[in-house]
């Protein structure tokens, strides 16, 4: 009998012009179909963002594919462990923005990237930075790019966490003023794989702040370079099946149970199909009581 064949998912995003954004839809929709690959694909005026995930032959050859597109020749791609059965299915949709902040006209794309971001650095860099201004009247800050969800379950030590369930809180923090604080800080943002950090740092530079950067690749490129034996705490959040993701068998839990506080790294639904939320909760608490609704629900009823 055969080994099955190996299976990956590929993590990517390219900020570029697209002219015609249903016509790359229709594009990518057939060719990964093609190819027998599940995942989940934004188009949208300013370029594509997709996790894809099946036998790794046929995610080189969709990669491959992809990259013939004269806008998106230069696509960066991260690697990880999975397969099509990690994704419901295969979603391909367009979009005015290609990550969810609510204001597309804020945002400039050009051939090169968006317009005015941050400084992009290396996981060596970003060691080296960190390490440099120690100790300093300025010492480096973290501020995470996702959700406080995502954050609960793995972050950098010290990071800034904003209150913001969605992409739209996060513009609201930097718009509100809550996070002037680090004005004159050097700031790090970072998020999974980056395409939220290229967005979050050209609006903290367009509100003032005065030294930004991007951990270049996210947090994904980070933990393939040091793991858990650098500043990184805890584990990843994706939004596949696969729900969190370890660097190492040495990775911390950080998470707490909403309702028990145990320490847990599971990632689970509202019960409400409609609803996309999610809460750390541990496996025991989840048995208990298998019909709890998020607190976004229970408050909209209430309403």
């Amino acid at each position: 009998m055969s080994p099955a064949p190996v299976s990956r998912i590929a993590l990517y995003y390219r900020f570029a012009p697209l002219a015609d954004p249903e016509a790359v839809r229709l594009w990518q929709r057939t060719l990964a179909a093609s190819l027998g690959l599940t995942g989940r694909i934004i188009v949208s005026p300013q370029g594509i963002n997709g996790t894809v995930g099946g036998p790794v032959d046929a995610v080189k050859q969709y990669v491959k594919g992809t990259r013939e597109h004269p806008a998106l020749k230069d696509l960066e791609v991260k690697w990880s462990d999975g397969s099509a059965a990690d994704f419901p299915r295969l979603s391909v949709k367009v979009r005015p923005e290609l990550v969810a902040f609510g204001v597309p006209e804020r945002i400039t794309v050009d051939e090169h990237g968006v317009v005015g971001t941050g400084e992009r650095l290396t996981p060596e860099r970003l060691e080296a930075l960190v390490a440099e201004r120690a100790g300093t009247e300025n010492p480096v800050r973290f501020l995470d790019g996702r959700n406080t969800v995502e954050a609960q379950i793995g972050r950098f030590d010290g990071a800034v966490v904003p209150a913001a369930h969605t992409t739209r809180d996060l513009l609201a923090a930097v718009d509100s003023g809550s996070l002037d604080h680090l004005r004159d800080a050097p700031v790090v943002t970072y998020c999974t794989g980056g395409v939220r950090c290229e967005v979050l740092t050209a609006l903290l530079k367009d509100r003032g702040f005065r030294e930004v950067y991007q951990l270049d690749g996210g947090i994904v490129r980070y933990g393939e370079a040091f793991g858990d034996a650098g500043l990184w705490r805890g584990e990843l959040a994706v939004f596949d099946r696969r729900m969190a993701l370890r660097f190492s068998e040495d990775a911390e839990t950080i998470g707490r149970c909403v309702t028990c506080e145990a320490p847990t790294s599971a990632l689970r639904n509202c019960s409400d199909p409609a609803c996309t939320t999610l809460e750390v909760r541990c496996a025991a608490c989840a048995a208990e009581d298998p019909d709890r609704r998020c607190p976004v629900c229970t408050e909209r009823s209430a309403a």
